[in-house]
């Protein structure tokens, strides 16, 4: 197998077939959908070569035969067929306004109209101009039309925080899309996709046919490379690589089906041979902390959420759930589910450890209000760590909550909730991105925090108090034998009870125990 080049940003499949690209084959998922149904809806994560798999689809249609050379659809497809294809897409700019988001549309109408040879006409409303472009199309080629829109959330999302103008964009595309039910007799197929999974009254409410596969296991795959493709497809690009630390860093992503790597993660990690967080880096998410912060979200849970199926499906203007928003944006993925009577419950978790590290860091930032402060005392943490001074432990955790500038205890309600503390220490420890487990289980109970780093074993339980400090932390750990499950291992084991005190705002009961191996 030969090198080639690494389509990094590449959207556009006639680019990447002619130039000879590296390209991982989807079109058997294309023929799958073609041949099951017509109209569908995916959610996934940014960057996960959704519009790349639009793109496809339109190359498929259009009948563009040379393109698909050696992949799946070559032999099953017929060729002969060409089909009028519909792109709409709101990826490009930001819109502030539904008079912004009205004349986008038109201009969307008006690029398809010219690029299909049809004419439409004249004074018509964005419904009206919409339903005539499907059925002039329709009449002038001879075959149903193929609608496929690309980001179609994102006039919504991009003024999440300003809830009337999202309100506004949220009826503006619903206004849209509904022509699409009522002009079935003029399409073949229509697909659509974006980040989030809007409820269907909300957004989707004239559009009751549309087919949700966003949490299907057998379109889990249908964006981002699976372990196999990794193998099979990049195997050159992968020489000198540790393959374990490529899957422990990127994969982990599935919607109940076969787990994914993030694609735009494999891409910049082959081509700078270095392991960052190039996905997370990409679109810091502010919003998304500012939620979790303000409602006092307790951090170690997001190691191990629980979630209805119809909290996940509910996600809209008015009701942001902080699981739904984690899970949509990929921030949380599915790591189970079971069914409860007539209710269905995922369990959900970090899908890898950029993400567990990045938002975590992210997070951190947010719970002190500084991220200058937070960023320096990562660092620190790990040096105090690395060298196993607990003294220096102890004095780094009462610097920290000191680092936390008083107005922000005064001015913001999560400094009063007791899990902040928790918090506050579980993503500093978990920005490092080293081995963390929260709520460790045994048979005696459930540990706050596990570490295992540098050879060492740390069990972390954490307790609040009003002032005083009680010695009740370290004595859970040993009344419990916590440490039991980890004796296996033969690694020195580090017992460490954490005191805070919610009146004084810091660190006031410190204790640790060694075990040696």
């Amino acid at each position: 197998m030969t090198q080639r080049a690494l389509p990094i940003g590449i959207q556009t499949f006639r680019e990447i077939r002619e130039g000879d690209f590296y390209y991982v084959d989807k079109t058997g998922f294309a023929l799958r959908l073609i041949e099951e149904g017509k109209y569908y809806f995916l959610s996934r994560p940014r960057r996960f070569g959704k519009s790349l798999f639009l793109d496809t689809l339109a190359e498929l249609f259009e009948g563009n035969a040379a393109l698909f050379t050696g992949l799946a659809a070559e032999r099953h497809w017929d060729w002969s067929r060409r089909f009028p294809v519909i792109r709409l897409s709101f990826a490009e700019g930001v819109l502030a306004s539904r008079q912004a988001l009205d004349r986008r549309i038109e201009d969307l109408i008006r690029i398809n109209r010219d690029a299909l040879g049809v004419s439409l006409y004249p004074d018509l409303d964005i419904p009206g101009q919409f339903g005539e472009l499907i059925r002039q199309a329709h009449a002038a080629v001879g075959e149903r039309v193929v609608v496929l829109v690309d980001e179609y959330d994102k006039p919504i999302l991009d003024n999440i925080t300003n809830p009337a103008t999202a309100r506004e964009m949220r009826d503006g595309l619903r206004n849209l899309y509904s022509v699409i039910k009522g002009q079935d007799a003029h399409i073949r197929f229509a697909f659509l996709t974006g980040v989030s999974k809007f409820s269907k009254v909300s957004l989707f409410s004239g559009l009751n046919n549309l087919r949700d596969i966003t949490v299907d296991a057998r379109y889990s795959a249908i964006c981002g490379y699976t372990e196999a493709d990794l193998d099979e497809v990049f195997a050159p690009a992968l020489e000198g690589l540790d393959r374990e630390q490529i899957r422990a860093w990127y994969n982990g992503y599935n919607w109940l089906g076969e787990a994914v790597y993030n694609p735009f993660d494999v891409l910049l990690m082959l081509d700078a041979r270095e392991f960052r967080p190039w996905w997370f880096e990409t679109g810091t998410p502010t919003f998304l902390v500012d939620v979790l912060t303000e409602r006092g979200y307790f951090t170690p849970d997001l190691a191990r959420v629980r979630a209805s199926e119809a909290l996940l499906s509910t996600f809209d203007v008015d009701q942001l759930a902080p699981e739904a928003l984690l899970w949509q944006t990929g921030y949380l993925t599915f790591t189970g589910s079971r069914q409860i009577g007539a209710r269905r419950e995922y369990s959900l978790g970090y899908p890898n450890l950029e993400v567990e590290s990045a938002l975590n860091d992210a997070l951190l930032k947010g719970l002190m209000g500084d991220a200058t402060q937070a960023e320096r005392a990562v660092s620190r943490l790990y040096d105090v760590l690395v060298a196993a001074d607990f003294q220096a432990l102890r004095q780094h955790i009462v610097s920290l909550f000191a680092a936390i500038p008083h107005h922000w205890h005064d001015g913001n309600e999560i400094a009063r909730y007791e899990g902040f503390y928790c918090s506050v220490f579980y993503s500093h420890l978990a920005a490092l991105g080293l081995d963390l487990a929260t709520e460790d289980a045994s048979s005696h109970g459930r540990l706050d925090l596990r570490l295992r780093f540098n050879g060492q074993i740390w069990l972390f339980e954490l307790k609040v108090v009003e002032l005083e400090p009680n010695g009740a932390a370290l004595q859970q750990i040993k009344d419990r034998g916590y440490a039991e499950k980890y004796r296996a291992e033969g690694l020195p084991m580090h017992l460490i009870g954490i005191e805070f005190s919610r009146k004084e705002r810091t660190l006031v009961g410190f204790e640790m125990e060694t075990i040696a191996p």
